[in-house]
């Protein structure tokens, strides 16, 4: 008798501390970004230095690896610490501007890199592709692709870039040279399907829907197995939680035009 009340107290005092541990677990779990905030912060009251402030501004933003560790309230306070401290540290108005960019506020991101380009010019040219994508969105087509023509000068092979250069291309009523930059691009990653749909809207405006509802099969398939993992890797910077929503957007996307090709190749031939 003894030796069951034994095991039975054995056991009850193992998934006590079984619960207990896993309690502690889920608490740390949940207090996890508060320690690492209160570690930043000490951290940084020891070594105000605009070095340490960059490093942590980046740590929520452009090197968050989970969306945990992405914040982007901690990574502005943290970079406008740097930029205080030394506006000359490379890429941190670069980096202020792309967040002001996210939140949808152009015109200080446009404040913030025009003050990364003054300061830095062509050391930091991955400054020049932002400021296009923040024109593209405000509208200002012309100006954006001058400055991805001239981001692409020192990154050629960069196949994102040459994607939304071909986006305001489009805009700017210059399909001919949308069609020949993806078509380019295509050459070295034909599996790519940004820069299919892309060229297949390119070529659809130039008027060859044929080859355009062609293109446009082959960015169906390729985007039908387009991952989260890939679509952050092609959207730097923005919260790891909209990767799901984004792919979903995409793919619609690009069903709509392929839906638009075949309207607009049936229109052609019966006229």
């Amino acid at each position: 008798m003894r030796s069951k009340a034994k095991r039975r107290h054995t056991v009850k005092s193992i998934v006590v501390l079984a619960t207990a541990l896993l309690v502690a677990a889920f608490l740390l779990y949940l207090l996890y970004p508060y320690f690492v905030e209160a570690y930043e912060d000490v951290s940084y009251a020891i070594d105000p230095s605009p070095a340490l402030a960059f490093k942590y501004g980046e740590d929520h933003f452009s090197n968050a690896k989970s969306a945990r560790e992405y914040d982007l309230g901690r990574a502005k306070y943290f970079l406008k610490l740097a930029a205080a401290g030394d506006p000359m540290v490379p890429y941190v108005y670069h980096e202020l501007a792309r967040i002001e960019f996210l939140k949808g506020n152009y015109n200080v991101a446009m404040s913030y890199i025009d003050t990364q380009i003054k300061n830095q010019g062509d050391k930091t040219p991955n400054s020049y592709y932002v400021r296009g994508l923040i024109e593209g969105f405000d509208g200002e087509y012309g100006d954006s692709v001058q400055d991805y023509a001239h981001y692409l000068q020192f990154d050629p092979g960069n196949w994102a870039a040459t994607n939304d250069y071909a986006w305001v291309l489009l805009k700017a009523d210059m399909p001919q040279t949308a069609a020949a930059v993806t078509g380019k691009m295509l050459a070295a990653d034909p599996a790519n399907p940004w820069l299919l749909n892309s060229n297949a809207i390119a070529l659809y405006e130039i008027g060859d829907q044929k080859d355009a509802a062609s293109v446009e099969a082959r960015a169906m398939q390729a985007v039908a197995n387009l991952t989260d993992a890939e679509w952050l890797v092609a959207y730097p910077g923005n919260d790891p939680r909209s990767a799901a929503d984004g792919v979903a957007s995409f793919k619609s996307a690009v069903e709509d035009n392929m839906h638009m090709i075949i309207a607009g190749a049936a229109t052609s031939t019966i006229q």
